[in-house]
Formats: structure tokens, sequence, C-alpha cells
């Protein structure tokens, strides 16, 4: 396909859409080729961004909350029926079939539908003859948002609705592997609010440091890596920006001597490979009871036989390919490295011939801590599997990370099962699931996996500053 021959798509600023004097290419994971372009924000349109945003916000953050949420619930609607257009977007430049696509759009519709159900209301904290003092809840003023590339449209409305709810404006980024349906996104956005009140910018690497540096952005809500996240907090230092930074995982799960190695064998299995591990709270290290440990193993790889891996345009998929070249080599580093150094291969999956990205389910045992694939989250369909005798062992494992993310124990007795999950070092800790979220649960991490949280009232709050209003009365 000839530069002239991919689709070209637009930016959103100021309530236009708009193009650049340079582009990048758009790679399609299953096929490894190009198929679209997509503008190359300058430095000077990301300015013009940031004043159209910082205009719009002296009226929108003015308006009533009520009339917010009404627009709010009007762009969940334009999502929801533009969910055939976005989900093919979604499969092409992310790589996952198109009817996990469509969930990942459904599931935004429903987070986004719970923030919109949530409010901003005064809260007093005293009232007496004598004073009144009241908590209130103030907008920011410009949010910039930079999201991943693997749940472009979930992602970018978790930080969309929650911004423009508290009164926010937004400057909204997306990774420049899965720039598309972003895009699209801020063309329905466009349509639904005042002009400014949502930009949405394609770009690379330099385009995000220009966000974070920004005197104009007055927060930065970003899902990524690490490194990055490191790198974004270090720029935001200059001028105070509020962060919200969901980074990388290293989640383990615990299975205990009493789990049902049937029963739990489908749920582990998902909790690890869903979207073909490209999942930041995915189930990355497996820890199983000696007693239960060959049937949970063979349980496993029974399920995972059963399981599908191809181009997320053909009917009955259940996996696509990994979404970038980068990735792909990585992963595929790390799984020699832990082979050259002892591991071995439990089971891994045949995969489709052909140039696309596609890494086979691998699950490997006889690892050590000081595999990569154990020390490093594993962005990728790839699970390692270790025996314990003493749960004491298994926990101290499990939280011997620099990440905190999420954690899971896996049992019959749920008290017990409960009590060592609230002992892991993490932010989420889950009980015979992995992850479990929802639009009134906060999710966040601890250690080197973030700041703040996202979904719920606290993840709302984190879009306002506090204002105490205190007031002597009785003259």
């Amino acid at each position: 396909m000839t530069a002239a021959q991919l689709s070209l798509h637009r930016m959103s600023i100021d309530g236009e859409l708009v193009t650049a004097s340079a582009t990048l290419e758009v790679i399609d994971p299953a096929t490894a080729a190009p198929f679209a372009t997509v503008p190359d924000c300058s430095r000077e349109q990301l300015e013009s961004a940031v004043k159209a945003a910082q205009r719009a916000f002296t009226k929108w953050g003015a308006e009533p909350f009520e009339e917010r949420r009404r627009l709010v619930n009007a762009f969940i609607e334009a999502v929801v029926a533009d969910v055939e257009t976005l989900a093919s977007l979604i499969t092409h430049e992310q790589g996952k079939p198109l009817a996990k696509a469509k969930s990942e759009i459904n599931s935004a519709v429903f987070f986004s539908r719970g923030y919109a159900a949530l409010d901003l209301a005064p809260q007093v904290l005293r009232d007496t003859a004598t004073q009144r003092v009241e908590l209130r809840r103030r907008p920011l003023g410009v949010v910039g948002a930079i999201t991943a590339w693997n749940y472009p449209v979930l992602l970018a409305m978790w930080k969309i609705v929650p911004a423009v709810l508290a009164g926010n404006t937004v400057v909204l980024k997306p990774s420049p592997y899965t720039p598309l349906a972003t895009l699209r996104l801020g063309e329905l956005a466009q349509k639904v609010f005042p002009r400014g009140v949502v930009n949405v910018v394609s770009g690379g690497n330099a385009l995000g440091a220009w966000m974070t540096e920004h005197p104009g952005i007055r927060k930065i809500a970003f899902t990524g890596s690490g490194p990055t996240g490191k790198r974004i907090m270090a720029s935001a230092a200059g001028n105070l920006k509020r962060l919200t930074l969901e980074l990388g995982g290293n989640d383990a799960g615990i299975v205990l001597a009493d789990a049902d190695p049937a029963k739990v064998a489908a749920d582990l299995f998902w909790a690890k490979f869903s979207n073909c591990g490209q999942v930041c709270a995915a189930l990355k290290r497996m820890y199983v009871h000696r007693s239960v440990y060959a049937k949970v193993c063979e349980e496993l790889v029974k399920f995972a036989a059963t399981v599908k891996i191809g181009n997320g345009m053909e009917e009955g998929m259940d996996i696509g390919p990994i979404q970038n070249k980068a990735q792909y080599d990585l992963v595929h580093a790390m799984v020699d490295e832990a082979l050259e150094a002892g591991a071995e291969v439990l089971y891994r999956s045949p995969v489709p011939a052909g140039p696309g990205l596609f890494l086979p389910i691998t699950i490997l045992t006889n690892v050590t801590p000081a595999m990569r694939v154990v020390k490093e989250e594993v962005f990728g369909p790839v699970l390692t599997i270790t025996p314990y005798d003493d749960e004491e062992d298994a926990l101290r494992w499990a939280n011997e990370t620099e990440y905190g993310l999420g954690g899971s124990v896996w049992g019959s007795d749920i008290e017990h099962a409960a009590g060592l999950a609230a002992r892991l070092d993490s932010g989420g800790a889950w009980v015979n699931q992995h992850p479990a979220m929802g639009p009134d649960i906060p999710f966040g991490g601890v250690k080197g996996s973030g700041l703040g949280v996202e979904l719920g009232q606290l993840g709302l709050e984190e879009y306002t500053s506090v204002q105490v209003l205190n007031v002597k009365l009785g003259g």
C-alpha cells in the first residue's frame, strides 16, 4: 500500500478537524503492514490546543454540574452509536479480536456511566450558630491526558469523562501505536461539547514531553510504563502539576492448597492471557501449593489448548497479536533468556504463519527470581508458575517486586484467602478473581505502579482541587 493509499485521520483542536505538515504511519499488527496515517502534531499545534482548552475552561468550569453531566451522557451515547466504527479501528490498530474490541467499548461505556452518576456536592464540615464550614471541589483547569496502546478507547474514556464532568477541559494524546480510535473519539466529542473542551492530538514521544512540561496544563493523567511515568513526574515538578499515574504491574496470584484446579483453571488463564497478556493488572506470576501444582498445570494446559490465536478480523479468534514490533521483540528476548537460564516450557501454542506479530501462549516452569520473566513485567502472553510449600514463602515472593498494582489469592476457604490477600503489598487485592474492577471501585497501585487512583468517587476527585469555605455567622 502506497502512502497515497493510506487512510488519513485528523486531530481535534478547538472544534476543528486538522491535519499536520508531518504524518505517522499506523501498523496493523496482524499483518505488520501500515494501513493508515495520522498527523504528527507540531509544537505550535499543541500550543493552539492548550490555548483553546484554556479559553473553553473559563465558561465550562462555571457551567452547572447537571449541565456538564447532561453533555457527558450525550457523549457516552454518541460512543454507543459509533461502536461498529470504533471496534473496527481498535482491531486493526491494536490487534485484539473484533468481539473483544466491542467488549472494550462496552466496558468504556459502563465505566463512564458510573462516573456520570457521581456528584461533587459541597461537604459540610461544620454548621453551628457561629460558623459554617464547607469543603468544595473545584476544577483544576486544563488536563493533559496521555494513554497507552493496550485499551485505546477504554483508557481515553477513563480520563475524558471524569475530567470534563469535574469541570476541566482536556488535551489528550493517544499512543502513536494506536491513535485511530482515540482520534475518532475526538470527532464524536466535538459534536457534543463546546469547542475547546475536548482536544485530541496525535504524535510521538516529543509531543508527550511538550505536554508534561507545558505551564498551561495543570494536571497530567497518564497510563503507561514505569520509566515514562518517572520522566513525567520529573518534568511536571517544574510547575507542580497534579499527577495521576497508572503504571505497570507484575501481579502475582497465590493458589492455595484447597483450591479446585478444574474450577479455577479458566479464570486463572484469562487473568493472564486476556488481550494477549497486554494488561497492566494481568496475573503475571503464579505461585501454586505443591499439593495441587501438578493438577493446576494440567488443567491450565488443557484449557490453553482450546484457545484460538489469529487475525482479530477473522471469526472465532480469542487472542490477537502483540501490538507492536518493539514489544514483540522484548517478550521474545525475555522468554529466550529464561530458557537459556534453565526455565522449562510447560505449554507453547502454535501461532499463525506469516508476517503478523503473533507470539505463542507460553507457560514456563522451573523459573527463578533472577529471571526477567519473573522480576520484570512481561507485557505479553507469558505466564510463570512456581510451586511452594509454605504460604508465607508464597506471600513473600509475591511481594518481592518493585510494583504494587494488584495481586490475588485463590482458594475455597474465603476468609483465609481474604486474610492472606489483605497482606499483599498492592493497590488491588482480589480473591478468586484477577483483576476485578467496577465503576464505583477505586483502581490504583502502590510502589512503582503509580500515584493516585482512577474510578469511583476518589477517581473523580483526582480531577479537582479542594477549597474550604469558612463563613463566620451571627454578626
